[in-house]
């Protein structure tokens, strides 16, 4: 498949910039969403192929937009819901919750 997601095979975009020290995860939810996907895996609810392929969907502007983590909970969400493991409103109702319970 080529699309927008193989930009780093490309050629003519120039050299990758790496940080020296770059951190594997630069901000606490980027850790967590790598833990839900890996325990998604463990539990057989999905494999690596379907989160890339739900990766490999996105739309270009969506995922030129989105941070890498991001991308990864976009694919978790996508699948989870095709497979009904979980519902866009359920995990709506989540996030607000949590943001309820960091306004304390």
């Amino acid at each position: 498949m080529n699309g927008i997601h193989d930009l780093g095979g490309m050629h003519g975009l120039g050299p990758v910039v790496r940080e020296e020290s770059e951190p594997v995860f630069r901000e606490d939810w980027e850790r967590r969403v790598f833990a839900v996907l890996n325990l998604t895996v463990a539990a057989g609810q999905c494999n690596v192929d379907e989160l890339r392929h739900a990766i490999e969907r996105m739309a270009p502007e969506q995922y030129l937009g989105t941070r890498y983590y991001e991308h990864w909970l976009h694919a978790a969400e996508d699948v989870l819901e095709a497979k009904k493991v979980v519902t866009r409103e359920e995990l709506a109702r989540r996030l607000a919750e949590i943001a309820r319970q960091r306004r304390r």
